[in-house]
């Protein structure tokens, strides 16, 4: 059943006062968070131009602007966007479908469970990038390899995430579903998936940031075009404009993917609520 929304004239003054003050403190944490922003590229710049920094090893935002803008000019620059988009989203979705499904077949089956978890913490644990070298001579050089090495650090935390959500459903509400008679697929399909959904939703956020980390980690070992090939090939000419002008542009992408992911959290709790 659908809730009524309540128009503003129907608040009583005190709600209507609770509500502005609500929104009064929104727009004042967005004008703080861009007057930081301005702030740290103002001063970024100031000393950049007065010497403070070196802009030969700090650069400055200008030149970052101005070396995206020959990129761009150079038709280089949408390339290797497109190609980490690509390793990053593929990884990312692998990921995650593969780790849904796994944590779901564990929580069906509690003799797995049991046997796999102490490996999956461990494969945890390990440091991907050490698997670097086999993942060469596993993969090759292309992009299989570096969507495997954004999948390999993705999937662990997917399936860890998503069973700690599983397991954390009520406990009476199963066994009152089992005294029912409902087998564990029928809990899974009418309680435990609806109610882990928080908990999807929140592996969905931290599988974008390692999804990133992922795909720059593997085109460092091993890549010919990217994102993460324009920041070691500037680091090893010592163009650390080129190096800034990529992360920059990898800090918009990352937010722009957790910010899509974010509002599809927020229309799925919408689509909830209804």
């Amino acid at each position: 059943m659908k809730h009524l929304k309540r128009k503003p004239e129907n608040y009583s003054p005190q709600h209507a006062l609770y509500l502005k003050k609500i929104k009064r403190n929104k727009i004042i944490v967005h004008a703080v968070r861009a007057a930081i922003l301005v702030a740290i590229v103002g001063l970024w710049e100031l000393f950049a131009r007065v010497g403070v920094f070196d802009p030969f090893i700090t650069s400055s935002p200008s030149r970052v602007v101005s070396t995206i803008a020959d990129l761009a000019g150079g038709g280089s620059l949408f390339y290797h966007i497109g190609v980490t988009l690509m390793e990053t989203i593929v990884g990312f979705v692998i990921a995650v479908v593969a780790g849904y499904l796994i944590a779901v077949l564990l929580w069906l089956n509690e003799g797995a469970r049991r046997i796999f978890e102490p490996y999956i913490v461990v494969l945890n644990a390990l440091p991907k990038i050490a698997l670097g070298p086999l993942i060469i001579i596993w993969m090759g050089t292309g992009y299989t390899a570096i969507i495997f090495m954004t999948v390999l650090i993705s999937i662990i935390v997917c399936i860890m995430n998503m069973l700690a959500g599983f397991m954390a459903v009520d406990g009476t509400k199963q066994l009152l579903m089992r005294s029912m008679g409902a087998n564990n697929f029928t809990m899974l399909v009418k309680l435990v998936i609806p109610a882990s959904l928080p908990a999807f939703m929140n592996t969905l956020k931290v599988a974008v940031g390692l999804a990133w980390i992922g795909s720059i980690m593997g085109e460092y070992i091993v890549s010919r075009a990217g994102l993460g090939y324009l920041i070691v090939y500037g680091g090893q000419v010592f163009r650390l404009d080129l190096v800034m002008a990529a992360t920059f542009i990898l800090l918009v992408l990352a937010g722009g993917m957790y910010a899509i992911v974010a509002l599809i959290e927020r229309a799925v709790i919408k689509h909830r609520e209804k």
